[in-house]
């Protein structure tokens, strides 16, 4: 079946097509795509995912479909209600 494998920093984003076996996880998906080649910062032991945009809790065992994204998320570099808060902050000044 095909799927895509997607990941983007700030500055270049990537999708990848593959073919991949009817039982393949999310995590297989991404390590069949070679995408850690282009990222090496990816880990699929550790990085999230999803498919489109929905997090996979347990992407060893979450089976795709066929025409599935799974997206590799990048670790957050600032929690979102701290950024909020900041943000708040700013335009009080």
């Amino acid at each position: 079946m095909r799927v895509e494998v997607a990941y983007a920093t700030p500055e270049r984003q990537e999708i990848r097509q593959l073919e991949v076996p009817d039982d393949a996880t999310a995590y297989d998906a991404v390590v069949l795509s070679g995408i850690t080649g282009v990222f090496p910062e990816i880990d699929p032991e550790s990085n999230d995912m999803g498919v489109f945009g929905k997090v996979v809790k347990e992407p060893k065992t979450h089976t795709l479909r066929e025409g599935d994204r799974v997206e590799i998320y990048r670790p957050l570099k600032i929690d979102p209600k701290q950024a909020r808060l900041n943000r708040a902050r700013k335009k009080e000044i």
